[in-house]
C-alpha cells in the first residue's frame, strides 16, 4: 500500500495555534451536567476544569506554594459551583496538608453533602499506593529487600486500550491505533516473548473503550495487584490538552467522548465525557499497589488534514488540538517507586503511523524490541532500542517532510528500572541471561519509503 505521510498518519503533540484554537483554550472545562440553565452548566463545567487542574498540583512531594496554588483553584472551583462534591472534597484534603484543620473539617461537611466519587472512594493523592521506604526495607526501584519473601507469588497484570473509532464522527478516525493494541497484547501473552498469563491481560478496543469501562478497568488492575506483582497499563488513541503551555492538564478522547459538532466544539461536553489523564495517573499512583508499574503512552495522534502542516494538521477535530503528555503528567505518573513510563514522542514532535509497517512507530519498534529481547531485558534497553529505531525510522520515511519522533522515557528515579519478567532476583536485580541481544533492525525486512 501506498505511504500516507500527511497527518492523516499522524500522532500530534503540538499546538496547532489557530485563532479559533486560541479561543477555544481560554473556555475549555470539564463538565458536570446538571438540570440547571446554560449559565449554570457552564459554571460547574468551569469548576470541574478547575478540579483537574489543582489535582496536577496534588503530589505527596508538592511544595506549599504547589498546594496553595491547587487550594485557590478548588476554592474557585466552588465559587463558581456550590454542588461540586469534589471541589469541596480535594479542598478538605489540601486544607488539612497545610494544616488548617477547621477549614479541613468544613470543607469534609459541604462535601458530604453532595455528589463526589472521589469522597465515596476516598481518593487521596497525597498517599502513594507504593512509597519509597527507607534503605534496608526496599529498594529504590520498589523491589523487595533481600531475605524479605513475598506474601504471594507475583502475579502480573496488564490493561491495553486502543481506540481508532469514535461514537462521535465529529472525532477524527485513527489508522492503526487498534492494531498497535493488539500487537502489543500478543507480544504479552506469547510464550516466547512475554509469556503473560491470558486471563490477566485486560483489553479495551474502540467500542469497548469508554470513559467508563477503561475507569471500571483500573479499579480493577488496582484490586488484584499485590505490592510483589508487576502492572503494565498501554494506552493509544487521541491525546488533548486543555492548554500544553501553561498547566499542562491531558485528556485521553475515549470512544464515547463527544465534542459537539461544526467549527465550534462544544467544550463542557468535550470534557464531561473525556478522561483526565490525571485519573489514570492518580489510580496509578494512589492505587496500584505493585511495586513495579510500567506504562505505555500513545495518546498524540492528529487528524486527517489535505497536507502536511495545514492549519488543522494537528488536530483531533475541528478546534482541538492534539497534546502529547506534558512533562506534569509524566511527573505525576511516576510519583512512588517502582514507575516507568514511555511517551510515543516529544511534546514538540509529531508522533507517525507507517503504512508499510501497519503500525505506529513507536508501538512496532517497542514490540520488536520485546520480541528480540524477551521479557527477561530491563526496560531501559527496551526503551533505548525502540528509541533508536523510530528515530531513524521517522527520519527515514518521512524524510521529505523533515520529521522526527524521539519517544520519551521517565521513572520514578535514576535508579528506577525493572523487566517485565515474573522473576527478579530479591535484590531486584535481572536474571543474568538474557535471550537475546538487541540488534540492529534491517530495513529490508519492511522496505523504505522511496
Amino acid at each position: 500500500m501506498k505511504s500516507n505521510p500527511h497527518p492523516a498518519n499522524r500522532r500530534s503533540s503540538a499546538v496547532a495555534r489557530t485563532a479559533a484554537h486560541s479561543l477555544l483554550l481560554a473556555g475549555l472545562a470539564v463538565c458536570l451536567v446538571f438540570p440547571h440553565a446554560a449559565a449554570a452548566q457552564g459554571r460547574c463545567g468551569a469548576g470541574v476544569d478547575l478540579v483537574v487542574q489543582a489535582l496536577e498540583r496534588m503530589t505527596p512531594s508538592s511544595p506549599t506554594s504547589q498546594l496553595e496554588d491547587a487550594n485557590q483553584l478548588l476554592k474557585r472551583a466552588a465559587e463558581l459551583c456550590a454542588e461540586l462534591g469534589d471541589a469541596w472534597y480535594y479542598r478538605s484534603l489540601v486544607e488539612r496538608k497545610l494544616g488548617h484543620a477547621q477549614l479541613a473539617d468544613f470543607a469534609l461537611r459541604q462535601a458530604q453533602k453532595f455528589p463526589s466519587e472521589a469522597n465515596t472512594d476516598h481518593e487521596n493523592p497525597f498517599v502513594l499506593a507504593s512509597p519509597r521506604l527507607v534503605a534496608g526495607r526496599r529498594s529504590v526501584d520498589g523491589a523487595a529487600a533481600a531475605g524479605t519473601a513475598p506474601a504471594h507469588p507475583p502475579e502480573r497484570f496488564a490493561l491495553i486500550v486502543g481506540i481508532g473509532n469514535f461514537a462521535d464522527k465529529n472525532i477524527e478516525p485513527l489508522h492503526y491505533t487498534a492494531a498497535d493494541a493488539q500487537s502489543f497484547q500478543a507480544a504479552l501473552v506469547d510464550p516466547k516473548v512475554g509469556h503473560f498469563k491470558p486471563e490477566n491481560v485486560h483489553s479495551l478496543l474502540n467500542d469497548q473503550a469508554t470513559t467508563k469501562n477503561i475507569k471500571v478497568q483500573l479499579n480493577w488492575l488496582a484490586r488484584s495487584a499485590g505490592p510483589d506483582d508487576l502492572v503494565v497499563v498501554y494506552v493509544a488513541t487521541h491525546g488533548s490538552s486543555r492548554d500544553v503551555d501553561t498547566v499542562g492538564v491531558n485528556y485521553i478522547i475515549t470512544h464515547d467522548t463527544e465534542i459537539g459538532a461544526g467549527e465550534n466544539p462544544d467544550p463542557d461536553t468535550l470534557y464531561a465525557t473525556a478522561l483526565p489523564m490525571v485519573e489514570i495517573s492518580n489510580a496509578i499512583a494512589t492505587r496500584v499497589q505493585a511495586r513495579r508499574a510500567a506504562i505505555f503512552l500513545d495518546t498524540c495522534y492528529s487528524g486527517n488534514a489535505a497536507k502536511p502542516n495545514a492549519a488543522n494538521a494537528r488536530m483531533i477535530a475541528p478546534g482541538i488540538a492534539n497534546a502529547a503528555p506534558s512533562p506534569q503528567t509524566l511527573s505525576h505518573i511516576t510519583q512512588g517507586a517502582g514507575r516507568i513510563i514511555f511517551a510515543a514522542s516529544g511534546t514538540e514532535e509529531e508522533s507517525l503511523e507507517s503504512d508499510i509497517l501497519k503500525h505506529g512507530l513507536f508501538t512496532y519498534y517497542l514490540v520488536e524490541g520485546l520480541k528480540q529481547a524477551g521479557a527477561n531485558a530491563p526496560l531501559s534497553q527496551i526503551f533505548d532500542y525502540t528509541q533508536k529505531h523510530v528515530s531513524e525510522r521517522a527520519a527515514s520515511e518521512f524524510r521529505q517532510y523533515h520529521l522526527q519522533q524521539n519517544p520519551v522515557l521517565g521513572r520514578s528515579d535514576d535508579a528506577t528500572d525493572f523487566s517485565l519478567a515474573l522473576q527478579q532476583t530479591a535484590s531486584g536485580a535481572f536474571p543474568p541471561a538474557v535471550p537475546h541481544v538487541l540488534r540492529p533492525y534491517d530495513f529490508a525486512r519492511t522496505g523504505t519509503a522511496q
